[in-house]
């Protein structure tokens, strides 16, 4: 054999030993797992169904908490109630960082609400949380816009006639409409050219962000980088969005009464004005457009995902959708719109709500934490910046927790005597110091909007009820219910 061959395959062999000498240091402190391999991690153990399948698996073997290596990365992983309870709860300033999501990462990097860690997370949610409160109960509140919104949806599949259609995109305007009311201080009509274009960008992100290849760009981003993919796309996607909100920022500049701000971005940048001469300050513009970013997608997409799974569950579910209307005939009638004072009246249909939130399941691996510092959990030592994922997934299915976790069951949310019955394990929207921003009005539009379509529409599909697909489109960092054709049919 050629010396020089034998020199690359020895210097080859040495890389690998190294390598593989290193892991144990990197695994010392950390909950047990699978052994990984050089470079390539646990990728043998990952299942084609994507991360979940795997996840649930590898738990089998290992408990509640354990270690995954995706690529060169350990993860820690928490699995079922009790662990995540006492991470993102009992532990919750050290589990308050935020890790990454690869293929939104060159998008994202450390800026906005969602995304950023340390001071600049502090400052910008803690200025996002006053804001939304401050403009959802102004001159209009949140209430008021949700009912405004849905009293534009409900006209609008009165035009339908009860003939079958989509209702992806309606779904989709009447949530942003709301967020948009708060960031842009306007809503925009369903056949807007601009926002049918931003509400296909979400739609075809998340559904990219939740595919397979996200997946696998996950495990070995710093090669696929540099390669054509999912991940190219949606960055193509998050950017055009970032470019119109750009433009509408201009235009806020351009009109801003510094003695009656309209909006979040009015808001934002009479804050950028205030503290301009802080050398710390964290109120910049590119906060500014990713915070903005961050509120319009999240808000977008996860209440409008959610109200397309409960009325896919309705038809699948017809004797539900008839038990809902009847407390709503009862409780509302049919010459006034639901308001948020009904929901205290209305046990059944909120335990059918927070079922759908439950089986959907629509974040199942949580968005990623990582630890702020040196971290004792379980008899493990978490060193700082550790990555963690909350399965959420396992707490929605948690079989102590819920009788039947795999089956659609509105009873997982009533007591013996039909009362609604609040459960540990119920947390769609996380847990902790990052439990989603908008979880008070992703509420209230579940509420509202489900309740007034019920309401005024009897529903039926095309298909027998036996032959409905519940199965998601695509499951990774989301799930994506499957695109269905739905009749509203005025009661």
């Amino acid at each position: 054999m050629e010396p020089s061959v034998l020199l690359l395959l020895a210097l080859l062999v040495g890389f690998v030993l190294l390598l593989v000498r290193g892991y144990p240091k990197a695994r010392g402190h950390l909950p047990p797992g699978p052994r990984p391999l050089p470079l390539l991690g646990n990728l043998l153990q990952m299942d084609r169904g994507g991360f979940l399948n795997s996840f649930k698996r590898i738990r089998e073997k290992y408990g509640a908490v354990f270690t995954v290596h995706l690529g060169t990365r350990p993860v820690v992983m928490l699995y079922g109630t009790e662990a995540i309870r006492e991470a993102l709860v009992d532990q919750a300033e050290a589990f308050s960082g935020r890790g990454t999501i690869a293929v939104v990462e060159p998008i994202f990097r450390d800026y906005g609400v969602i995304f950023s860690n340390g001071e600049r997370w502090k400052v910008l949610r803690r200025f996002s949380l006053a804001t939304m409160r401050d403009f959802g109960m102004g001159k209009r509140s949140v209430e008021e816009r949700i009912q405004e919104e849905a009293r534009c949806l409900v006209e609008e599949f009165r035009k339908s006639q009860g003939a079958p259609l989509d209702p992806t995109f309606l779904f989709q305007c009447i949530t942003a409409n709301i967020i948009c009311s708060i960031v842009f201080g306007e809503r925009f009509d369903y056949k807007d050219r601009q926002f049918l274009r931003l509400l296909y960008l979400f739609y075809q992100s998340f559904s990219l962000i939740s595919s397979f290849s996200s997946q696998v760009f996950e495990l070995f981003s710093g090669f696929l980088k540099y390669f054509p993919g999912t991940h190219r796309q949606i960055s193509r996607n998050l950017q055009e969005i970032l470019d119109y909100i750009g433009q509408s920022v201009e235009k806020h500049r351009a009109t801003l009464d510094p003695s009656n701000p309209r909006d979040f971005i009015d808001t934002y940048l009479l804050r950028m004005e205030k503290e301009k001469s802080n050398q710390h300050m964290e109120f910049d513009h590119q906060n500014l457009l990713i915070s903005v970013l961050s509120l319009f997608f999240a808000g977008t997409e996860t209440s409008s995902t959610t109200l397309r799974y409960g009325f896919l569950l309705m038809l699948k579910y017809p004797h539900v959708a008839e038990k809902v209307q009847k407390e709503i005939d009862q409780v509302i009638g049919s010459h006034r719109l639901p308001t948020l004072e009904d929901r205290t009246k209305m046990p059944y249909t909120d335990a059918v709500i927070y079922e759908i939130q439950r089986f959907s399941d629509l974040v199942p691996i949580g968005v990623p934490h990582k630890v702020t510092k040196d971290t004792l959990f379980r008899g493990y030592l978490l060193p700082k910046n550790t990555e963690v994922y909350p399965i959420l997934s396992s707490a929605l299915h948690d079989s102590q927790y819920f009788e039947q976790p795999d089956t659609f069951n509105p009873d997982h949310f009533l007591d013996a005597n039909g009362a609604l019955k609040k459960s540990e394990a119920f947390m769609p929207f996380s847990l902790g110091k990052r439990i989603c921003l908008g979880e008070g009005i992703a509420r209230n539009e579940l509420f509202l909007f489900f309740t007034a379509i019920l309401q005024n529409f009897s529903l039926s599909s095309p298909m027998a009820a036996k032959d409905i697909d519940l199965s998601p489109k695509e499951s990774g960092f989301g799930k994506v219910p499957q695109t269905y054709q739905i009749c509203f049919l005025a009661r």
